[in-house]
């Protein structure tokens, strides 16, 4: 599944028969640069930063587990005859969709039994969540995987993603920098924003993060080659409506009219 004739060696390091991935280590570095800024963050919200740390304990193994057990399940065909490969993680092969379906879970049940309001706790979240994912997306790089169609050229781009993108004699999309690119741009979005706006309500960061993330993902995911599929259709295209829907949902909610207001009319 992946053309380890790479210009980036997978592997960043070796040590006797322990290898570690670039793959693994773009992921564990968006994480922790996730929970120091949601530690920061969680006073504002009257939230312990110790139970941020309590939470990204139990999240982030059932996380991995949810994003390659939905990777897996709609890849049955290939994995069901390479059985061994269903816990090579460290080859690619992690679902963001199932990582956030499952984390998001978790956050729910943690926040009931430690009595903190959940969009509170997705609130904080947000910004960590945005960087770590476009982070990830540079494993995705490194492994060759996450690109779109066959293109000319890549000019415009450096060479160090060029040569990256130069898969089977052909360029490739760079869909993975086109995603890294617009999680980079919401991050900033919130980071910029969200102490400035006073009319601010809870949940309204996780609401923008479903539209931002939705609208991005639907897009670039059309030019992928290696979408999951449901029939016809692109698994992750699905799930990406829902979250706008939702997110919409969400703000409209929150930014209702007051009866007062309705009452004055």
């Amino acid at each position: 599944m992946t053309n380890y004739l790479a210009a980036i060696n997978p592997v960043a390091l070796k040590l006797g028969p322990f290898e570690i991935h670039w793959y693994a280590l773009c992921i564990v570095s968006g994480v922790v640069l996730a929970v120091f800024l949601a530690m920061k963050e969680a006073p504002r919200k009257k939230i312990k930063p110790d139970d941020v740390l309590d939470f990204i304990l139990m999240a982030f193994p059932i996380a991995i587990i949810g994003a390659r057990l939905y990777y897996v399940l709609f890849e049955f065909g290939y994995y069901s005859k390479h059985p061994s490969e269903i816990f090579a993680v460290w080859n690619g092969g992690l679902a963001i969709y199932g990582g956030l379906i499952a984390g998001t879970i978790v956050l729910v049940v943690f926040s009931y039994y430690k009595m903190i309001a959940p969009l509170d706790f997705l609130d904080i979240a947000v910004p960590g969540v945005l960087i770590a994912q476009a982070m990830g997306r540079w494993g995705n790089f490194v492994n060759q995987e996450a690109y779109g169609h066959a293109v000319k050229s890549l000019n415009y781009l450096p060479d160090f993603i060029k040569n990256q993108m130069l898969i089977s004699g052909k360029y490739r999309t760079p869909t993975f920098l086109y995603e890294s690119t617009w999680n980079v741009i919401g991050f900033v979005i919130v980071l910029a924003l969200r102490h400035r706006l006073k009319w601010l309500k809870s949940g309204d960061l996780f609401a923008f993060y479903l539209v931002w993330y939705g609208l991005g993902r639907f897009v670039i995911e059309q030019m992928r080659t290696d979408s999951l599929m449901l029939g016809p259709l692109r698994v992750s295209q699905i799930l990406s409506l829902i979250l706008v829907i939702v997110g919409v949902i969400i703000w409209c909610y929150h930014h209702r009219p007051s009866k007062y207001f309705l009452n004055k009319q």
